[in-house]
């Protein structure tokens, strides 16, 4: 039954490894949207940028406040990515 069904199916093989092929490529380019570092590396220059004066404890504060919720929104998706593959 086997062979005879991927005899059947034979001539969707392509375009069954074109979905394949979109799926990673998905995959992948979520995976660099979700990624959390860039939002790391800002939170690390936002403190750099507090430390040397450049911003007001004020402002630091907002931002740090706003890189925090999209760092775990970020890092719930990550989780989800994980779980999904």
């Amino acid at each position: 039954m086997g062979l005879i069904t991927d005899l059947l199916t034979f001539p969707l093989a392509p375009v069954r490894g074109t979905v394949w092929v979109l799926d990673q490529v998905l995959l992948t380019a979520e995976r660099e949207y979700y990624d959390p570092e860039p939002v790391r590396a800002e939170l690390a220059q936002l403190e750099r940028e507090l430390v040397e004066g450049r911003i007001e404890e004020e402002e630091f504060d907002r931002r740090e406040d706003e890189l925090l919720d999209r760092l775990e929104w970020l890092e719930a998706n990550q989780q989800r990515l994980r779980t999904d593959s």
